[in-house]
């Protein structure tokens, strides 16, 4: 369990402060010692260098949205994509010089948008019919980038072992992960490290050594491409082995690259004995690391120190959001003692990608791709008879949701045993996008895919009475309590707790009431299947997603649960080929108002 874990708002509030003053001092270039030494012809004393660093990109390549079908826009004005990213490499490399620059990413690099979903399930990287696959465009871009090193991240495990060896061959960079094992062996199963070389003409190179490290909820997530395969210790753990054996190779700078956020917090609660965000325990807890670029939790953290509980040396950690937001950039400047480099001065900022143009080689390379994947999500699958708006979708049963619930339902009942088949039916699932809209008239793909934006498969598995409703009651914390008489406020209703709206379950086939005038663990009420109170003893198939089966967010019982059905195929394409099979997509068919927010028993909505 992690130790006094720090609330998330306090590290980024405390970052944001931290960053901007480093950005207001200015970016490290050539020191004046490094520049006179060279003007006299002497060894330098002195030397500076720079390790750029992205996180969670997602496979957005270009500044554009797929499931919108028009350039990305949020309310803050972000840019998204590598493109992007590009140019502000390329900056730092003009500014400071080829060889005082390296770049590292912290992992998620192949999943998460169309693009991704494209070239791992339309057009695989594997191949397809007997043919050869293409080169993911991740790999093209950031092999056109010059990267020197990524972690692997959790999502990088999401379509198999073999896409991700698959993507590993065609990258011209190391994707580590110390911490991921084989399962029979114990040994590394992705390189651990890598060593890079700084060149300091006239005195010795400044070797950096670069550890990556990835998720250990792989083993929950991923279960079911993993498991057998690949084991995942603590990113703790696995430091306290290879930082002593970096610097016994002589590493004069040791950098990681974590797939895990800074808060010591685990989504699945005590379902794992490692931390999910362990970054801080490891900047804590392993003496010998100088900086550690953050990835995993999709925040902005621009500079966070951390003090060493063994030396007292504060160790420097940065996150650059996610998708191509921001650029994490890490500056050393190091002193030459007795034939050894040692660092005397370490700073991070985080650079805006959306204060430069996309870089137009990347656009060049791989604009045949994006235009492929543009065609593909506008591809109509059928008609709906209605808009279908998921704004509401946290605080009210609304059609859209029903629409996924009932995709679950009709697919699981399909593959029950005859026993199992006899036992009522329900569905649980997230609201992952309140953005997301199937539109009146023609469906497309995209429609379908800003719906349900994840690569999860479909499980059937076994719930008692008593069990569902302590899902449902874990569910509800979700929502902050709103005492009776007090309006509600849905802009500040939701997302209790740090429990984000993919965290947040809604069932269908059972009926319920989520009193938020109530205090966490008393808020479900009236709890009915077919009219009549559930009982504890009751069983249930429970249709669910592979994360949240195998203990994604933490829920309770359903990771242990009798499995009554699973399948491999993406929920996401059982919604898109239940929309083309029918041809209509009509609310009659599925619209079920069977939960409710009240306040002591009032209706809030």
């Amino acid at each position: 369990m992690p130790l006094n874990p720090m609330n998330r708002r306090e590290f980024v509030k405390k970052s944001a402060v931290t960053g901007a003053a480093v950005a207001a001092a200015g970016t490290v270039g050539t020191g004046t010692a490094e520049a006179a030494g060279r003007r006299h012809g002497r060894a330098p004393r002195t030397w500076s260098f720079s390790i750029l660093g992205t996180t969670d990109l997602h496979s957005h390549v270009f500044d554009w949205d797929y499931y919108k079908d028009a350039p990305y826009s949020d309310k803050a004005g972000n840019s998204v994509g590598v493109a992007r990213v590009a140019t502000l490499v390329k900056q730092q490399r003009e500014a400071k010089g080829e060889e005082h620059v390296l770049l590292v990413d912290a992992g998620d690099i192949i999943q998460g948008t169309s693009l991704a979903y494209y070239f791992a399930r339309v057009d695989p990287i594997t191949g397809k019919d007997g043919k050869r696959g293409p080169e993911h465009p991740m790999a093209v871009a950031m092999n056109h980038m010059r990267y020197d090193a990524a972690a692997l991240g959790n999502h990088e495990f999401n379509y198999g072992i073999d896409l991700l060896r698959k993507f590993e061959q065609q990258c011209r960079f190391p994707l580590l992960g110390a911490n991921a094992l084989d399962a029979k062996t114990l040994r590394p199963a992705f390189q651990p490290y890598a060593v890079k070389r700084i060149c300091v003409p006239g005195a010795p190179d400044i070797k950096v050594g670069i550890l990556g490290l990835t998720n250990p909820g792989i083993a929950l997530w991923d279960k079911d491409n993993v498991g057998g395969k690949m084991v995942f210790p603590g990113l703790v753990e696995q430091a306290k082995k290879y930082v002593p054996r970096l610097r016994a190779l002589g590493c004069d700078v040791v950098f990681l690259t974590d797939h895990s956020g800074l808060d010591g917090s685990s989504s699945y609660g005590d379902a794992l004995p490692y931390v999910e965000n362990a970054s801080n325990l490891v900047a804590e807890q392993v003496p010998g690391i100088d900086a550690i670029l953050v990835g995993h939790t999709h925040v902005e953290v621009p500079s966070y120190t951390v003090k060493n509980e063994e030396t007292g040396e504060d160790v420097l950690l940065s996150e650059p959001y996610c998708w191509g937001y921001r650029l994490s950039v890490f500056d050393f400047e190091l002193e030459l003692h007795h034939g050894r480099w040692r660092v005397t001065k370490k700073t991070a900022q985080t650079l805006n990608t959306n204060t430069v143009e996309e870089d137009p080689e990347i656009r060049r390379l791989l604009e045949a791709d994006h235009e492929l994947v543009v065609k593909y999500v506008n591809t109509p699958v059928g008609t709906c008879t209605e808009d279908l708006s998921a704004a509401e979708s946290c605080w009210k049963d609304v059609p859209i949701m029903d629409f996924i619930h009932q995709v679950q339902m009709d697919t699981v009942k399909t593959g029950l045993s005859a026993s199992d088949a006899a036992l009522p039916l329900i569905s649980v699932a997230a609201p992952f996008s309140r953005t997301a809209d199937i539109p009146a008239g023609s469906v497309t793909i995209k429609d379908i895919a800003g719906l349900y934006i994840y690569d999860n498969t479909l499980y059937g598995k076994k719930l008692t009475g008593a069990q569902l409703k302590d899902y449902l009651e874990y569910a509800a914390k979700y929502y902050h309590q709103v005492p009776a008489g007090t309006k509600v406020d849905t802009a500040t209703l939701t997302n209790a707790n740090n429990f984000w709206d993919y965290m947040y379950d809604t069932a269908a086939g059972v009926s319920y009431d989520i009193d938020i005038a109530q205090a966490e663990g008393s808020r479900i009420k009236n709890l009915s299947y077919n009219g009549a109170p559930v009982a504890d003893d009751q069983v249930f198939v429970v249709a669910v997603n592979n994360y949240r089966a195998n203990g994604g967010s933490g829920y309770p019982h359903i990771a242990t649960a009798d499995i009554a059905y699973s399948s491999t195929n993406e929920i996401r394409q059982l919604m898109i080929d239940y929309v083309t099979s029918k041809g209509t997509l009509d609310p009659a068919d599925f619209a079920v108002t069977n939960w409710k927010l009240t306040q002591a028993g009032t209706p809030v909505f």
